[in-house]
């Protein structure tokens, strides 16, 4: 566990690696960070910021005890020095523990406070080591490949329980969010998938060249796209109504059977330019092995998205709550996004947006003035084309672009934060981890979680406690092979499970 001290009790730390913040909310960015500070000497040494400056209130979230106790539970972390009031200056630091190298986030590079710059001249004019770095950037975890299963889930457990204490969420609290879900009107627009699971059995390598041959067992058909948030808030037990455009085939007749088995009220225009998405994806045992895709990216043209939006205005008014599922097949035009904004504006009607962009090209930053946005890590740095800046810097980047109020910041293996801008200068933060770490199939866990925690703010909940129920529908979802809706039932098991009484916090 890293030494509490204050600056003049850290002599033998001496040619330290020396980092610096507030670290307010630790998320994976943050340990991004750190561990790659740490990676540059034997020890490694936060100067934390004190709760206030010159007097006034920083207006952080934890004190700085606080923030010093969740740091501590990170073993590569040597020391926290407590910098009070009035040695605010990381220059005091640096001249007294002479760091053999300051390690500092990207965003502190253009700098233009006079204490960073007076530092960064400091470490400079001694000729020690200075890195601006954000922390190595990974889109895959290797988790698996140093822990057991067990011993991950245990420990994201403990993570999840820990993110919902400093919230002060409770299983009673999230209960009782679960038990207003029926005060939701959500309407969900978006591309109609027709997704197919077909098992096979592993042949061998083609004598004729060399591809792989399977043979073709069984084949599964499942909603997807839009049509599966749709599915998941209708389940969650929301009153929901889904809006979309299909092709004139016969996949989308399978996809009106299979809605109209589950309850599921939808107005699916038809489109004869185009075919009903279809993707099919082919397994041996539980290993996905390649998919074909059947699609068509061209933009709806004006016939179709004029009854698009004459439907829009006649049901739109009915919901608290619109979802938009954006698979960038050309469905959501400009002119789509403008009418639910200014229908939004209209109704008082929340808006939320999830942009899937893993085999096609979307920017999330078109979604602009919406309640919530809901990217992944690769998305949002595609969208404003930053690969270099920390993940702090490029959600406040987001917000700036987008000007939402709450965004959910997806990290796969990572987990999520939740960003909630509660003032022009103060956004909340929280950092919830994934609670399934060796998942049977990622397909369809962020439309999971769009379709809770959109049911749950349009029940009159509030961000944190809908972030901390969206992960744990996210997880529920990952543990099946194909889309399968979630029910509320099942949420609340898991929940309640998740969060029993005889499930201690110990780090």
């Amino acid at each position: 566990m890293p030494e509490f001290l204050k600056l003049q009790e850290a002599y033998h730390l001496r040619k330290c690696v020396l980092t610096y913040g507030h670290f307010d909310s630790i998320h994976p960015g943050h340990l991004r960070y750190l561990k790659k500070a740490a990676s540059k000497g034997e020890k490694l040494v936060i100067a934390l910021l004190s709760d206030t400056k010159n007097g006034i209130n920083r207006n952080f979230q934890f004190s700085q005890k606080e923030r010093a106790d969740v740091l501590s539970c990170f073993n590569f972390i040597d020391a926290i020095i407590f910098l009070k009031d009035e040695d605010f200056s990381l220059l005091k630091a640096i001249k007294f523990l002479k760091p053999v190298s300051l390690f500092l986030g990207k965003e502190f590079e253009e700098s233009k406070d006079q204490e960073i710059k007076s530092a960064i001249n400091a470490i400079q004019e001694s000729g020690r080591e200075l890195n601006f770095h954000a922390g190595d950037i990974q889109y895959s975890s290797t988790k698996l490949l140093n822990n057991p299963k067990e011993v991950l889930m245990t420990e994201n457990n403990k993570e999840f329980r820990l993110a919902c204490n400093q919230q002060k969420l409770d299983s009673k609290k999230l209960l009782k969010c679960i038990d207003s879900f029926k005060k939701a009107k959500i309407l969900v627009i978006g591309d109609s998938i027709l997704d197919q699971y077909a098992g096979c059995e592993p042949l061998g390598i083609s004598a004729e060249a060399p591809v792989i041959v399977v043979k073709e067992l069984q084949t599964k058909n499942f909603i997807g796209g839009g049509a599966i948030v749709a599915s998941h808030v209708n389940s969650l037990g929301a009153s929901c109504q889904f809006l979309s455009v299909v092709g004139q085939d016969e996949n989308a007749n399978i996809l009106r059977e299979k809605m109209d088995k589950e309850n599921i009220s939808y107005h699916l225009i038809a489109d004869n330019t185009r075919s009903t998405t279809f993707k099919k994806r082919y397994l041996v045992d539980n290993q996905k092995i390649f998919r074909v895709s059947k699609l068509n990216e061209h933009f709806i043209n004006k016939n179709i998205e004029d009854q698009f939006l004459s439907k829009l205005d006649d049901i739109a008014p009915n919901f608290n709550g619109i979802i938009i599922s954006d698979f960038v097949y050309g469905l959501i035009t400009d002119k789509v996004i403008k009418k639910i904004i200014n229908l939004s504006k209209k109704h008082n009607i929340k808006i939320f947006g999830d942009i899937q962009c893993s085999s096609q090209v979307g920017l999330v930053t078109k979604f602009k003035d919406f309640s919530l946005i809901s990217p992944n890590e690769k998305e949002a740095r595609l969208a404003l084309q930053d690969k270099e800046s920390g993940i702090e810097t490029v959600s406040m980047k987001l917000f700036n672009e987008t000007n939402v109020k709450m965004l959910l910041m997806k990290l796969g293996a990572d987990g999520l934060i939740a960003y909630e801008k509660k003032s022009p200068d103060k956004i909340k933060r929280q950092s919830f981890p994934a609670l399934s770490v060796n998942p049977v199939d990622l397909t369809g866990a962020g439309d999971a979680l769009i379709a809770a925690v959109a049911t749950s703010l349009c029940s009159g909940n509030d961000f944190m406690s809908s972030s901390a129920i969206g992960s744990c529908m996210a997880a529920l979802a990952v543990e099946n092979m194909g889309n399968k809706n979630i029910d509320q039932l099942s949420l609340r098991n898991y929940l309640t499970n998740l969060l029993s009484k005889n499930q201690e916090i110990n780090f």
